[in-house]
């Protein structure tokens, strides 16, 4: 083939690359280096070090946790080397990002658990096939304190305090122990160890990734790229996607119940999923995104399509097919879905002790959905206070959210609202109910 020619073909391919790296990253350090980098990578044909640090400081990953791993995965489809760094060793620090508190320590068991359960979870992501997964316990923890203080040398207190964190806190009286200084200067040496070419992150992580930089020109390294992605929006469109505020979408959580959720973001939301979940290219987005908002297409249509690619990249396509009929037996057809999850009453579930004086007062007794004369006087019987029964079941993550969902009506028991955040039961009465959340998620309970 004429040089020209493979010249003219090998610079379509980087802009090509160049496109679909750029697409739902917030910010790229730097471009032009990033273009030099892929031109390079393509003539040789040695495939780009891509790096991601996982720190296994909990064990379970939401949605929010997936936009820098489908980042990482374009780069393995486009033909590059995804290197995952378990951090085991900086998780003993733990990544001050964001934080305004020094963050509670892990055992090395708790790490090594956390982390098994987030690999299987990023592997529904990921091509296991394109990707190295290391610890960073490898090279960090062979240092020796001279090696240690040689990397600290290198960085000011000065340059630590620009990160908007540690200055707030500066700022703000609050301590910041020598040791989160080190979190950075360690995840920069990772970079340092494998050479990396590009290295991502959230917004929250830029500073950390531009230590990177600096640390591998030191090593006399060329600097790796720094591509930081944008926080998601959870479920509810307004707040960062937490499992704390409940708006999030968890990888594990049943196929149904991901469409379910997908289906329930606003439209105004609805394309920032797709540019950050999905592997679509920025054209095939911007044409179903022209459908939607020039040709006046009813946007549940495109929500439907994300909701099953969703589904599909975490599952399959059949599941995927399946969820849709689930969503559409519930809400087009208003039916209870057959296979309903049970839960079986236990002892956690009970409280005792609620007196009752006398019949008058049995009567008034909102918070009681009986009226028996077993009751009265009694210290022995034991009731299900319908606030602590939503958290044991899994249908709210705390008694504040199970009393929020009550409040707001979001609670039925058999198809009857329950706007009593103190409702009570007594156990025969709660049996073989059915507890819907919502409109998506039903609870029957069982007594054994």
């Amino acid at each position: 083939m004429d040089n020209d020619i493979k010249k003219i073909i090998d610079l379509k391919e980087v802009e090509r690359q160049f496109e679909i790296i750029c697409q739902g990253a917030e910010d790229i350090l730097v471009k032009e280096e990033l273009k030099t980098k892929l031109q390079d990578s393509i003539l040789t044909g040695k495939p780009l070090k891509v790096k991601l640090g996982l720190d296994p400081t909990a064990p379970d990953i939401h949605l929010g946790h997936t936009v820098v791993l489908n980042k990482l995965r374009q780069f393995q489809d486009l033909g590059h080397l995804a290197i995952l760094i378990i951090g085991d060793y900086t998780a003993r620090i733990g990544d001050p990002s964001g934080r305004s508190t020094l963050r509670p320590k892990l055992s090395p068991e708790v790490i090594d658990k956390n982390a098994k359960t987030y690999m299987k979870q990023a592997f529904k992501i990921l091509n296991p096939e394109r990707v190295k997964v290391v610890k960073n316990s490898k090279w960090l923890k062979p240092l020796k304190l001279e090696d240690i203080l040689n990397l600290t040398s290198l960085f000011t207190v000065a340059r630590m305090l620009e990160r908007d964190d540690f200055k707030k806190r500066f700022e703000n009286n609050i301590p910041i122990a020598i040791m989160e200084f080190l979190y950075p200067i360690m995840q920069a040496y990772d970079s340092v160890a494998i050479e990396a070419d590009i290295e991502l992150g959230g917004t929250d992580q830029r500073f950390n990734l531009l230590v990177g930089r600096e640390l591998q020109k030191e090593f006399g390294q060329r600097p790796q790229i720094a591509i930081t992605m944008p926080i998601l929006v959870g479920i509810d469109g307004v707040n960062k996607m937490s499992k704390s505020l409940g708006n999030y979408i968890g990888v594990t959580e049943k196929p149904e119940e991901i469409f379910g959720k997908v289906m329930s973001i606003p439209d105004s939301i609805m394309f920032d999923y797709y540019r950050l979940l999905t592997r679509l290219t920025k054209q095939e987005i911007e044409k179903i995104e022209k459908k939607v908002k020039i040709d006046g297409e009813n946007p549940v249509y495109a929500k439907r399509k994300l909701a099953k690619l969703i589904v599909q990249y975490l599952y399959d396509s059949n599941l995927a097919d399946l969820a849709e009929k689930h969503f559409d037996k519930i809400f087009k057809d208003k039916q209870v879905p057959d296979d309903i999850e049970e839960y079986v009453l236990t002892t956690k579930d009970f409280t005792e002790n609620i007196i009752i004086n006398d019949e008058n007062e049995l009567k008034t007794n909102k918070n009681l959905s009986f009226s028996n004369d077993k009751i009265l006087n009694n210290k022995n019987l034991k009731y299900v206070k319908l606030t602590q029964l939503l958290v044991n079941s899994g249908l709210a993550s705390s008694n504040s959210e199970a009393k929020r969902l009550i409040e707001m009506g979001a609670i039925k028991v058999d198809e009857q609202k329950v706007l009593d955040p103190n409702k009570y039961y007594l156990p025969e009465q709660i049996q073989n109910k059915i507890i819907k959340k919502g409109k998506r998620f039903f609870k029957k309970i069982i007594l054994k």
